[in-house]
């Protein structure tokens, strides 16, 4: 059980463990929830090395079980001589029938049929050497003796701590319907942690937690969730005077308002590792593109070597095809004009063939009469 010990604290433990380590010592503890009325009790009996024992609260949990679990204490504080301390808070109180029966307990020490006659008879005969031991050897005792000494016995050892809060109206009416529980117990108020307090709470809790911060920034940050916790709780009370209505900020919400911080820290913590992991192996990256980059700059000016190089021979064989190519246009004319000359010649020679040819028609009828004429003259 982990515990802060401050100043108040420290003194509510000093009234809880007089009051049950004193003979017939019961306490009610008057406080909002999470005030440490539990922890400091459980504290307060292992001090007074008491038995502690608190109601395993179920679904079933009755007013039977409770008289048996009450029946079970009478039996370790009457008998045994045990120093018990009982403990039961508001959210135990499954019915209103519970705090009758500790109203009877605490107003006479006895619960209506909380043990059966042939038990009560067992219980006396059990406490019989240890009322002889106490009184004296004399007369021998009575039934009605022993079974006084027993309740007075048990009223002596068990304690019965009440730790109830007074939000609400039903504190107000268990006073009204139950008075033992008032009258016969000592009532220690459980008030809000002073602003020392919740530091020193908030150091306890952020001392061993891992951060990146300095020490003077944690020390301030422990100071400032104090304070916060002190605004909240006066910006509760201004609501309460403008809308009339209760809004309670108790210790166990400081608790978990610093539960709260310490996980939004860690997740936001480790998202920033996460997002510097994905950073460093992006740089990594970065610094392998870079020198491939300078790579292949040197594979290009290499390149660049090679390619100036071919583009020289690109332009000289250029400038040889350039000079080729007018040569072969040069050549191109002179065949053209070559052409054109033999053209027209063919045409000179068509046309001097066809007048040829009109002068052979012409002259074909004086052939073939020569050739008859030459034909005649045979002899």
């Amino acid at each position: 059980m982990s515990l802060v010990i401050f100043d108040d604290a420290l003194k509510h433990l000093l009234r809880v463990t007089r009051i049950v380590n004193s003979p017939s010592g019961n306490c009610l503890l008057v406080g909002v929830g999470g005030s440490g009325k539990q922890s400091l009790t459980k504290l307060a009996a292992l001090i007074c090395k008491h038995v502690f024992f608190q109601i395993s609260l179920t679904k079933s949990y009755n007013d039977n079980n409770l008289k048996d679990d009450i029946k079970n204490l009478y039996r370790e504080a009457g008998p045994l001589g045990k120093q018990v301390a009982f403990i039961m808070t508001d959210a135990e109180i499954k019915s209103e029938t519970f705090l009758e029966a500790i109203n009877s307990m605490l107003a006479t020490g006895e619960i209506p049929g909380l043990i059966p006659k042939d038990e009560k008879d067992v219980i006396c005969l059990e406490c019989k050497n240890v009322y002889m031991k106490e009184m004296g050897k004399g007369q021998e005792p009575s039934l009605l003796d022993l079974w006084v000494f027993f309740i007075n016995r048990v009223k002596d050892c068990l304690h019965m701590v009440l730790a109830f809060s007074p939000v609400g109206t039903k504190f107000r009416e268990r006073s009204q319907k139950f008075p033992s529980l008032f009258s016969q117990c000592s009532i220690d108020w459980f008030l809000p942690w002073p602003e020392d307090a919740l530091v020193a709470v908030s150091h306890k809790f952020l001392d061993n937690y891992r951060m990146d911060a300095r020490k003077d920034v944690k020390a301030a940050l422990e100071m400032h969730m104090g304070k916060c916790h002190d605004l909240v709780t006066e910006v509760c009370q201004i609501y309460f005077q403008r809308m009339r209505r209760h809004v309670y900020v108790t210790p166990k919400s400081y608790l978990s308002f610093i539960d709260l911080y310490k996980d939004v820290y860690t997740k936001k913590y480790d998202g920033i590792d996460v997002e510097e992991s994905n950073i460093v192996k992006g740089l990594e990256k970065l610094v392998e593109a870079s020198a491939g980059v300078e790579e292949l700059k040197v594979d290009l000016r290499k390149e660049e070597v090679k390619l100036k190089e071919a583009s020289e021979v690109t332009d000289k064989l250029l400038k040889e095809v350039e000079i080729e190519n007018r040569k072969a246009k040069e050549k191109a004319d002179e065949v053209a004009i070559v052409a054109d000359n033999c053209i027209s010649q063919k045409n000179t020679i068509m046309s001097q063939k066809e007048q040829a040819d009109k002068d052979l028609q012409k002259a074909l009828p004086y052939l073939r009469r020569a050739e008859g004429a030459v034909d005649s003259i045979r002899p």
